[in-house]
C-alpha cells in the first residue's frame, strides 16, 4: 500500500478546507483511503505550512489531527510531498513559487489553488525544476460551502497522463464535479461567471455603506429578489478581501467585464434620470432577448421562484409587508454588460461558481417576467424613491472599475474591508441563509443539467 503525501503551501481558508478533507475519511477518521476505478488503494498524508509566523498556531490548530504535518515552511513541505498545492493570494503567487519552487522533490507534481492561473502559470514555468509536473486545480466555491457536486476545474498544464491520474484521485475525496480545462479556458470563464457578477454584489454594499443603510431594516429594500442581493452581497464581505482582488486585477478579461458593467450602469442611470423611456425600454429588451433567448424558446423553468426568493429574509414579517417597487439598475446593468460583451451565461453553467447561479437566477427571473420587467422601467423612468441609492451605486460601480484599472490591491484592500467592517455584525445570519439558498439552487441547477438543459 503506497502513501501519497499532499503538500499544501498556505493555510488560509481554502488552505485549511483543502487539508482536512484529503486527510479525513468519510466516516471522520484519518488515513484517508482514496478509491480509484483501477482498485488500488493508496493512503494520504498532508504537509502544511503557511507563513514561519504561523507555524507554531498551526501546529496548536492541527495538534489533533494526526494525519496533518505542520511544517515551519515550503521548503520543507516541498521536499517531503508528491503533489503540491500553492493556496496562496494570486497576487503573492510569483514571489513564493520562486522561493519555495526550487526546493521541489525530483520527480513531484504541483499545482495551485488561484483564481487566475495566467500568473501561476507563468511562476511554476519559471520557478518549477522541469522534472516536475504541473496539473492545476481551482474550486469554484468558498470554504463555507460544501464542495459536494460543485465544479472543481484540473488543468493539465505540464504533466503525464499518469500524474493527472493521481491527482484526479487525490481530488475523488470532495466529491465535487470534475472540469477538465486549460488555464487560458479557465481564465476566461472565471471573468465571464465571476468578476461581473463580484463588481455588482461589492457595488451594492459600497452604495448601503456610503448611505449608512443597513438595507434589511429598509422596508424597499425586503422581499424578493431584495433577499439575495442582501444576503449574497453580506456573504461576499464576510470572505477575505484577496479572494476577490486577484480574479479582478490580474484578470485581463475581468479588468474589461468590470469596466463594461460600470459603462451600462452608468448609462442606463442616465437614461432613467433623462426620462428617456422609449430608449431605456428598448435597450433593456434588447439586452434581455440576446441573453435569454434559448431559456425562452425553449420555456424552461426559471432557476428561481417567488416562493424561494421570499423564503430567505434578514427583515421581519412587518416589511415583507410592506415591499416597494424597485428599478433593479443592478439587475439591468448586468444583463445589459453581458449583451455588450455577447456573454451567454447559460453556457458556463458547468463550471459556474454558487454565486453566479444565484444572480442569474435573479436576472433570469426578473427578464423573463415581461410584467416584472415593465413595471421596473416604469419605476426606473417615473419614480425617484430609490435615486439617491442610484447615485451611490453608480459611483461605487466606477469606483471599483477604477480600482481594478490601477491595479492597486493595497486600494481594493482599503475599500472591502472599510466596507466589511460596517457589515460584520450580520455576518453570521447572512452566511446561514445564504448557505440554505445556495443549496436550493443548486437543487435547482441539479434538476435542469439531469433533464439536459441549463
Amino acid at each position: 500500500m503506497d502513501e501519497v503525501a499532499v503538500g499544501i503551501i498556505g493555510m488560509g481558508d481554502m488552505g485549511k478546507m483543502y487539508a482536512r478533507r484529503i486527510s479525513t475519511s468519510d466516516d471522520g477518521h484519518d488515513l484517508v483511503e482514496v478509491y480509484d476505478p483501477m482498485l488500488i488503494w493508496f493512503l494520504t498524508r498532508v504537509n502544511a505550512c503557511d507563513k514561519e509566523s504561523k507555524y507554531e498556531s498551526l501546529l496548536e490548530e492541527f495538534s489533533g489531527r494526526s494525519n496533518i504535518h505542520i511544517y515551519p515552511n515550503g521548503h520543507l513541505v516541498s521536499r517531503a510531498s508528491n503533489y503540491i498545492i500553492y493556496s496562496v493570494e494570486a497576487e503573492a503567487i510569483g514571489d513564493i513559487v520562486a522561493q519555495y519552487g526550487p526546493s521541489t522533490k525530483q520527480g513531484a507534481i504541483v499545482g495551485g489553488q488561484t483564481s487566475c492561473k495566467a500568473p501561476e502559470m507563468a511562476a511554476f514555468e519559471k520557478h518549477l525544476p522541469q522534472d516536475v509536473d504541473i496539473v492545476s486545480c481551482h474550486s469554484l466555491h468558498g470554504p463555507k460551502v460544501d464542495p459536494k457536486g460543485q465544479p472543481l476545474v484540473l488543468i493539465k498544464h505540464r504533466a503525464s497522463q499518469g500524474s493527472f491520474d493521481l491527482v484526479s484521485k487525490i481530488m475523488s475525496c470532495f466529491q465535487s464535479k470534475l472540469v477538465i480545462l486549460t488555464a487560458e479556458k479557465h481564465d476566461r470563464i472565471t471573468a465571464d461567471t465571476q468578476a461581473v457578477t463580484h463588481a455588482a454584489f461589492l457595488s451594492m454594499g459600497t452604495a448601503w455603506y456610503a448611505n449608512s443603510q443597513f438595507p434589511w431594516e429598509i422596508s424597499r429594500y425586503v422581499g424578493g429578489i431584495e433577499n439575495v442581493k442582501i444576503n449574497v452581497t453580506l456573504r461576499i464581505y464576510s470572505n477575505k478581501w484577496h479572494v476577490y482582488a486577484g480574479l479582478a486585477i490580474l484578470n485581463p478579461s475581468a479588468k474589461e467585464q468590470i469596466r463594461q458593467y460600470a459603462a451600462s450602469v452608468t448609462e442606463l442611470f442616465k437614461l432613467m434620470l433623462e426620462g428617456n423611456r422609449a430608449e431605456l425600454d428598448r435597450r433593456v429588451k434588447a439586452a434581455g432577448a440576446a441573453v435569454f433567448q434559448h431559456a425562452n424558446q425553449s420555456h424552461e423553468e426559471l432557476l428561481l421562484q417567488d416562493e424561494v426568493l421570499d423564503r430567505f429574509s434578514l427583515g421581519n414579517a412587518e416589511q415583507e409587508r410592506e415591499r416597494m417597487p424597485n428599478n433593479h439598475l443592478s439587475l439591468l446593468a448586468m444583463v445589459d454588460c453581458w449583451w455588450k460583451l455577447g456573454i451567454v451565461p447559460y453556457d458556463h453553467m458547468i463550471c459556474s461558481t454558487p454565486l453566479f447561479r444565484l444572480w442569474l437566477g435573479v436576472t433570469e427571473y426578473l427578464f423573463r417576467k415581461p410584467d416584472l420587467l415593465d413595471e421596473v422601467i416604469r419605476v426606473g423612468i417615473e419614480d425617484d424613491t430609490f435615486r439617491s441609492d442610484d447615485l451611490e451605486f453608480t459611483f461605487a460601480a466606477r469606483g471599483w472599475s477604477d480600482c481594478v484599472s490601477f491595479g492597486s490591491f493595497a486600494s481594493y484592500r482599503d475599500r472591502f474591508e472599510q466596507i466589511q467592517r460596517f457589515f460584520a455584525p450580520r455576518f453570521p445570519e447572512a452566511t446561514r441563509i445564504g448557505n440554505e439558498m445556495i443549496q436550493t439552487i443548486l437543487e435547482r441547477t441539479g434538476e435542469s443539467e439531469a433533464g439536459g438543459g441549463r
